[in-house]
């Protein structure tokens, strides 16, 4: 039976088995509203549902109605957060079949009526007709207020220590050997055997880079057309620059330094001892790796004696643009880095070095996607680029001779125009420089370390290749792609050209043996390979070795989905471990049998997903491929927030609601994550999913799959947390030597 109710002088309902001090319309209070059902009569295949008005449903359709969960055998509960001054809920219960498409049953009587805490007019027994059938069940409503931040809090323990999920216990790396059972549910479930019925358009800034040659995606050179004349007119053997440069290089020289006199005696910086590391050797896996959620960071106030913790004003403003957007450990170690290095590793150039067809502008894009998804400010500057502008297009392999003196003066001039370009980015706050050319002689090399010193730090970035099946389609991508060949007709012709270059530039090659340097020692091939490193030091350094001993070219597919609706979802609140829905339920099986179509040739697949029932219960249908969960990939942590609806944030937390619209990216709920804490847990993820050379399927959380889309569709830290990413919808990247491509599956409306 429903609880009693009395009111005191002012009207305001209580329930006479909880009689609490202060009214409902106190600060900060909540309401905590249990709905029961006795559940002795009813066998496993009925499910009693409730549906109503805003804002506990918002529909009286019965297609939408909530689920209730079994609190013991002789119980069923739904339990919902509200404000004291909460609208009225008009509601009702009915059954529904668990499988099956029979219709459900409605309770009779008038709609029940919710106000102020306590349920309006008599109380009554839940009266169910089924033809001739009659069920009566027992209903219990209780209201309790509660504090947000008690709230939060109980509901972590209820979670963790009160009713631990049923479907945490399943080891981290799982694999089903069967189907679940009633895991098809009539035609609802079942999909058209032709996959690219549910294709959908991909957005404009999808990620099909893939589409586009590389190096077309570099840094546009400075110079104007104007500005290119002067330079043809100037000439590089002068040491001097005449009065008449453009003002846009003001207070900037472009001189080619003599190689001889940058390093005397050897022409080369000594070179101290080399690290190699092999694949092989490394740890064979992150799976099932767990990274505690915590708390996030708290925000202090500022202490009063923050201003003795200062160093020099000019100096902070000069490099405050250098500090990279992101969050705890990434953002301590690279303040660390800014703070105690030199004055030129606040910058740092990446200098790829390698014969063509080697892979160098492939390379030089993902290391800036993946730098640029940190948080640095990075730019990828390739010098083929700056020479067609300044050149032309059509040059035959005669212009690429070592013994072909005007070509070399042409090449080492556009080289010295892009660091130029490069170095004046950085002056202007730019972090990391990726310098994209052969850079094959040690004459080249020399030069560029002239121009660098007292400006940045240069680590050269040489790749090796001796598979010549790799460097033979390498060949044909690049007269297939390059603008360099897009005037010749002939391929076979486009062909010959470029392996005569490439004869012209082995011819003058020298490895790598000067200042810091990584070397990359035929690790495009997936079978092995090397990384040597000399003289490497430092947080950013360090990070790109790790990720460059995990990249590779082989093609396979990325498969990222939202779990299937959650019930949590139904009722628009943000956080939670709610199970799914019904229409999720649907999506969990629609997405098997996709799984099933699509990969069913790849035996080496797995499917990952967070630690929270939502996303397991969705990979539940799944059989064939291991299960990995990653703590990493649980969702956003809203902190004091979780359970909540925005527009219970908004009108109890309004000042919360506001910094979080003024600057998604950055805001972070009391007690728990903002988006640039998401993206530090997730690095391990990437790097794991670089390294993955099979198909993988993350099923995970709106906030967790924006910021994973975001580094393969290369988006800027300030977009993500506005990326579409609908439910029950699939998401294909694409990853191989090409780049990257999307494909949009739309499973269900």
């Amino acid at each position: 039976m429903g609880t009693g109710t009395s009111k005191d002088a002012d009207g305001v309902a209580h329930d006479e088995s909880d009689d609490r001090d202060g009214s409902l319309d106190q600060a900060g209070g909540q309401l905590y509203v249990s709905l029961k059902m006795e559940n002795y009569k009813l066998n496993g295949e009925i499910i009693p549902h409730v549906y109503g008005s805003v804002p506990l449903v918002g529909s009286w359709d019965p297609c939408k109605a909530l689920s209730m969960e079994r609190e013991s055998a002789s119980m069923w509960e739904l339990s919902f957060v509200v404000p004291p001054n909460h609208e009225t809920l008009d509601f009702k219960f009915l059954l529904k079949p668990k499988y099956g498409s029979a219709p459900c049953v409605i309770e009779e009587g008038a709609h029940r009526v919710f106000s102020r805490g306590a349920l309006q007019g008599e109380s009554r027994l839940a009266v169910f007709r089924n033809g001739e059938e009659t069920l009566e069940h027992k209903i219990f409503i209780k209201a309790d207020q509660v504090s947000p931040f008690d709230l939060a809090a109980s509901w972590r323990a209820y979670q963790e220590n009160l009713r631990p999920s049923t479907v945490r216990g399943i080891p981290d790396v799982s694999i089903n050997s069967a189907p679940i059972a009633g895991a098809e549910n009539g035609c609802s479930a079942s999909l058209e055997l032709d996959l690219e019925h549910y294709l959908v358009p991909a957005p404009s800034t999808s990620a099909n880079s893939g589409m586009v040659y590389a190096a077309n995606n570099a840094e546009n050179p400075r110079f104007t057309i104007t500005d290119a004349a002067w330079y043809n007119s100037y000439s590089f053997k002068d040491a001097s620059i005449s009065s008449d440069r453009p003002p846009t290089y003001k207070g900037i020289e472009v001189v080619i330094p003599d190689p001889s006199k940058a390093y005397p005696g050897t022409g080369m910086v000594d070179s101290k001892s080399v690290g190699t590391f092999s694949p092989l050797q490394r740890q064979d896996s992150h799976r099932g790796l767990f990274v505690d959620r915590g708390v996030g960071s708290p925000r202090l106030p500022k202490s009063p004696s923050s201003s003795t913790f200062t160093f020099d004003l000019k100096h902070e403003a000069a490099t405050k643009n250098l500090m990279p957007a992101a969050a705890g450990a990434v953002a301590a170690a690279a303040v660390a880095d800014q703070m105690l290095g030199p004055k030129e590793d606040k910058h740092l150039a990446i200098v790829l070095v390698g014969l063509p067809a080697r892979g160098k502008t492939f390379t030089a894009a993902k290391l800036t996607r993946y730098l640029r998804w940190l948080g640095h400010n990075t730019k990828h500057f390739n010098v083929g680029k700056y020479r067609r502008i300044k050149h032309g297009t059509i040059q035959n392999a005669d212009f690429f001779r070592g013994d072909n003196p005007e070509g070399v003066e042409a090449r080492n001039e556009v080289a010295a125009l892009a660091m130029e370009d490069m170095i004046a980015w950085m002056q202007e706050g730019g972090q990391v420089g990726i310098f994209d050319a052969t850079n094959s002689t040690r004459e080249r090399r020399n030069m560029l370390m002239k121009m660098a010193e007292g400006n940045c730090k240069i680590i050269f970035l040489e790749t090796l290749c001796n598979d010549k099946r790799i460097i033979e389609r390498n060949i044909r991508l690049k007269i297939q792609q390059s603008p360099d060949y897009s005037e010749q007709p002939d391929f076979e012709a486009g062909y010959e050209d470029f392996k005569s270059r490439l004869d012209n530039y082995e011819k003058v090659y020298e490895p790598v043996e000067e200042g810091s340097y990584i070397k990359m020692i035929d690790m495009v091939s997936g079978n092995g390979g090397q990384i040597q490193v000399n003289n490497i030091s430092g947080y950013l350094p360090g990070r790109i070795v790790f990720f460059l001993v995990n990249m590779h070219l082989t093609p396979r597919p990325i498969l990222l989905t939202r779990h299937g609706e959650s019930r949590y979802n139904v009722r628009s609140r943000i956080g939670g471990d709610s199970l799914l829905s019904d229409t999720g339920e649907i999506y969990s099986k629609k997405l098997s049998n996709f799984v099933e179509k699509r990969l069913k040739s790849e035996k080496a697949a797995s499917i990952w997903t967070s630690t929270l029932q939502r996303t397991i219960l969705t990979a539940g249908p799944i059989v064939g491929f291991p299960k990995i969960q990653w703590r990493a990939l649980d969702e956003i942590n809203s902190g004091v927030c979780d359970g909540m609806t925005y527009e219970e944030i908004k009108r109890n937390m309004p000042e919360e609601y506001e910094s979080r619209k003024k600057d998604k990216l950055r805001y972070r709920y009391p007690r728990g994550e903002s988006y640039l804490d998401v993206i530090q847990r997730l690095e391990p993820v990437i790097i794991e999913l670089e390294r993955q050379r099979a198909p993988v399927v993350v099923i995970s959380h709106q906030a967790v799959l924006r910021a994973l889309y975001a580094y393969f569709a290369d988006r800027p830290l300030k977009e993500i947390p506005h990326i579409e990413m609908p439910l029950h919808t699939i998401i294909e990247i694409q990853m191989g030597v090409t780049g990257v491509q999307e494909k949009r599956y739309k499973l269900m409306d």
